[in-house]
């Protein structure tokens, strides 16, 4: 049985979770309201720590030289047997991700990492689920790939709640930061928003944020976003990505003609700021199967760029289908001087047994990005751009 208990009983009575203020790090805006979550051992609710890779992952000042490499983004790996046995769909994805990790790691760019975009178990609030069916799945990607996983966190994380405070939330939120301890960078760093699943990740030229869109009308998570992205160096930076889990739009059973409460806030928050600091590829999931949108319009400059938005929720989860397209009408109303246009590059197919199994590998290449689609296992042949990649085009570039 999941335990609904409040806050203070769960940290007296059942010893799941423990809350406590914590100051925010140097260069975030301090606030009394950032809560720290950890969890704590308790007879059967206590989640396994994913094991860290042997190699250690470098500082920003190590990478900074390098500018050719990849790294893996996908995402919803949830099964449907969650808490009985190892996520069948998500391990089929793992061997594929680890042949491609094994192949190209001797190649001109050789896979650095992984990030995740959420909806890791149906239940986030269950320690069973995470133990019995994910860790050690994803686990095999660090152990067996040597590269670390930087999550997301996702509505079935953190119990389909948008309340910050939420108990069922903070549960999920203990969970999640026990699986993934050895990646989310610890509490105090400049990089990570105290008391949120809220940080970055710097690799070579390329800065990585990941936010928790379950929140994403949450103003001290959008101000320390705003922060981050204002004192980017972007000369040692020229690449902005951002993965989150709930897209800005999408044309599946959560978007279409459905406008969810954090779609409509990445859409009015989000994208704008976004757009203002020149963010170039927002890596999403939620919708179980691949699409890809390019927002392009002109900065305060007049230059013309772009801003992609890639949804990949082919992680293991059940495939959804094509439902139609979202009004983005008033969205690109008021982009205002931005001159938004939104152009629905790649759609999904209909059926949703036609969305197969997939996961992307980012390849960067100096000044270029080019976007590498991987189907897996009846999947493999599935070619979305009428071949397996396409490149980011340098007019976004800053």
């Amino acid at each position: 049985m999941i335990d609904r208990a409040l806050p203070g009983s769960i940290a007296l009575a059942c010893g799941i979770l423990l809350l406590a203020v914590a100051a925010a790090p140097a260069g975030a805006q301090p606030t009394p309201a950032a809560t720290r979550y950890s969890a704590v051992s308790a007879a059967g609710d206590s989640v396994r720590a994913i094991n860290a890779p042997a190699t250690t992952f470098p500082s920003a000042a190590a990478s900074a030289s390098a500018t050719r490499f990849s790294f893996i983004s996908y995402g919803d790996t949830r099964g449907r047997f969650d808490g009985e046995r190892l996520q069948e769909g998500h391990s089929l994805v793992v061997n594929a991700m680890l042949r491609t990790i094994a192949s190209r790691a001797t190649g001109p760019d050789p896979i650095r990492f992984v990030l995740s975009s959420g909806d890791a178990v149906v239940d986030g609030r269950s320690a069973a689920q995470w133990n019995a069916s994910f860790v050690d799945v994803v686990g095999r990607l660090v152990t067996q790939g040597d590269v670390p996983v930087f999550p997301a966190v996702g509505n079935h994380d953190v119990a389909h709640t948008s309340v910050r405070t939420s108990p069922d939330r903070l549960r999920g939120l203990g969970h999640f930061f026990a699986a993934f301890q050895h990646f989310i960078p610890p509490e105090g760093s400049p990089f990570r928003l105290a008391g949120y699943p809220t940080y970055a990740v710097q690799y070579g030229n390329t800065f990585v944020l990941a936010l928790d869109s379950n929140i994403a009308d949450d103003s001290v998570q959008y101000d320390w976003v705003s922060g981050q992205l204002s004192r980017l160096d972007r000369t040692r930076f020229p690449h902005v990505v951002v993965s989150l889990h709930h897209p800005a739009y999408s044309s599946g059973p959560h978007g279409a003609a459905i406008v969810e409460p954090q779609a409509a806030a990445m859409r009015a928050r989000y994208m704008p700021l976004f757009r203002r600091y020149h963010v170039e590829l927002v890596l999403a999931g939620h919708e179980h199967f691949f699409e890809h949108w390019t927002e392009r319009y002109r900065d305060q400059g007049g230059q013309a760029r772009r801003l992609d938005e890639i949804v990949s929720g082919g992680g293991g989860a059940p495939p959804y289908g094509y439902r139609g397209e979202p009004d983005l009408r008033d969205y690109a109303r008021a982009g205002g001087s931005d001159s938004v246009r939104v152009e629905h590059l790649i759609r999904p197919n209909l059926n949703a047994w036609e969305n197969p199994f997939h996961f992307i590998v980012v390849h960067v290449d100096g000044a270029r990005l080019r976007v590498e689609y991987v189907g897996v296992d009846a999947g493999a042949d599935f070619q979305p751009y009428r071949s397996r990649t396409v490149d980011i085009e340098p007019a976004s570039r800053p």
